[in-house]
């Protein structure tokens, strides 16, 4: 018996003349002769060729479509066309029956709602498996990349009592056996008998957390799950999804820029290096989703084209003010094909950060000085009273992909947010502390880690670039 050997590193080689084993699931099976045997590894499966004058034909009839096999064979040189070796059969196990009768992944085109219905089998078509293997490269290359600039991964706590954004959508965590809640006089929940003892929630963002480990630790970046309890069906929101989010001490808005570029540059050449076969294939999928679309919402480049682009240019930088300037002189603006009208003041809509992106520029974008009544609490004043040190990067199709800014450091204006905003400057006393204990200049960023998957992979729905979608009325598996 061969130890067992990837199809990625069989057909990678293209060695022949040698005995080996591979274990896979069958995609297709033709003329009672040639299996396409997929293991997860690539998107390509090894054509294995079977004897069928020498092979039972009972154990013929269970090779269908899903079923696990081991074949044992030899490595043989390819005569068809798409691969170099293929392999001769000359013992074949069946590990796992599959029911063709009842099988939902039948060799045919299936439909994304579809395979969304199915997501615990989704893993098994081309398009997903390339998804997904896209995805560990990505989450790979982010832990590389902050590591050989030396930052520290803090892990920062998934259960909370702060909400970072002052948004308030927020899942709540509670010990209490909802059919007997504990209430005060005044007939509220009493969370003092609570587990913590108090309001608990899952987490809306490690940021807070991290600029503590920043101040003590220079550079710091969070990798893991948040929440958002938005009841949103859309395809650009999830209830449960991965952020990014590195916070550096001494870094003011500039030094954030440049660092966010270089990381999303970084990550976009690991992807190409890496995930060569599954954005091939991919960008075919891309391209047939784009001929679907109307002439005037089509991509003007191909997937792979896009990623190049993005990685050789510069990112256009502007104000928030000079932004607004171009979209209300805008063609656009003039025709109102706008959705939402152009004002300074405004949180700009995803169609006009595309505009900027897709129409005017035509390039990525940073975006910088928004005003701070539609900007956190936390970002650091500018002299002219009016704006944030706040940035926002913007890419081709997806609009905003990063979101940062210079954090206030000044003790005096962060309290006077925090009590503009009504947040409770007791409850962030911890917060608080890294201004009046050695305070300095820092700042970070959040990058939604499906967004950029969304990119690089050309997905159109958030929910097809994470394993198990968490979304309103929907929490299988």
């Amino acid at each position: 018996m061969h130890p067992r050997v990837k199809i990625k590193t069989l057909l990678q080689s293209g060695r022949s003349g040698y005995e080996t084993t591979v274990k896979g699931w069958v995609r297709t099976f033709r003329n009672n002769q040639f299996i396409a045997l997929n293991d997860g590894s690539t998107s390509a499966s090894l054509q294995v060729v079977v004897d069928r004058e020498q092979t039972d034909p009972a154990l013929l009839r269970r090779i269908v479509t899903g079923a696990a096999l081991s074949v044992t064979g030899t490595v043989i040189p390819s005569p068809g066309k798409g691969q170099q070796v293929e392999l001769k059969a000359t013992e074949i196990t069946i590990l796992g029956d599959c029911d063709p009768d009842t099988y939902p992944l039948q060799p045919k085109k299936h439909s994304l709602e579809f395979l969304r219905e199915i997501a615990h089998l989704r893993f098994r078509t081309n398009t997903f498996g390339a998804v997904f293997r896209v995805r560990h490269a990505l989450a790979f290359a982010i832990h590389r990349f902050f590591n050989e600039k030396g930052f520290v991964y803090l892990h920062t706590p998934i259960i909370t009592a702060s909400d970072a954004e002052g948004a308030g959508e927020m899942f709540r965590v509670t010990a209490f056996d909802l059919n007997d809640i504990p209430r005060s006089a005044e007939g509220n929940p009493d969370f003092r008998q609570d587990f913590f003892g108090r309001p608990a929630h899952l987490t809306v963002s490690g940021q807070l957390e991290g600029e503590l480990g920043a101040m003590g630790l220079g550079e710091v970046y969070t990798f893991g799950p948040t929440f958002r309890a938005e009841n949103s069906n859309t395809a650009r929101h999830l209830a449960e999804f991965w952020m990014i989010e590195p916070e550096m001490a001494f870094y003011e808005l500039e030094d954030n820029m440049n660092l966010a570029e270089e990381m999303l540059k970084y990550l976009i050449a690991a992807a190409l290096e890496h995930c060569g076969d599954d954005l091939e294939l991919l960008g075919k999928r891309f391209d047939e989703e784009e001929k679907q679309k109307p002439q005037q919402q089509r991509s003007e480049m191909g997937l792979l084209e896009k990623l190049k682009f993005c990685l050789d240019q510069p990112f256009q930088r502007l104000t928030y003010t000079e932004a607004i300037a171009l979209l209300e002189n805008s063609p656009y603006q003039k025709k109102k094909k706008f959705q939402y009208p152009v004002s300074w003041g405004m949180d700009m809509q995803s169609e006009h950060e595309r505009y900027l992106v897709e129409k005017h520029f035509k390039k990525p974008v940073i975006v910088t000085d928004y005003p701070a009544e539609i900007k956190a609490f936390y970002m650091r004043q500018n002299d002219d009273g009016k704006t944030v040190a706040a940035m926002d990067v913007l890419f081709p199709g997806i609009g905003e992909i990063i979101g940062g800014s210079q954090r206030e450091e000044r003790y005096d204006r962060l309290l006077q947010r925090m009590e503009v905003q009504h947040i409770s400057p007791e409850e962030l006393y911890w917060y608080l502390d890294t201004r009046r204990f050695g305070t300095c200049p820092h700042s970070g960023f959040g990058l939604g880690f499906e967004r950029l998957i969304q990119f690089i992979t050309g997905m159109g729905n958030i929910r097809d670039v994470i394993p198990f979608p968490r979304t309103p009325r929907n929490i299988s598996f």
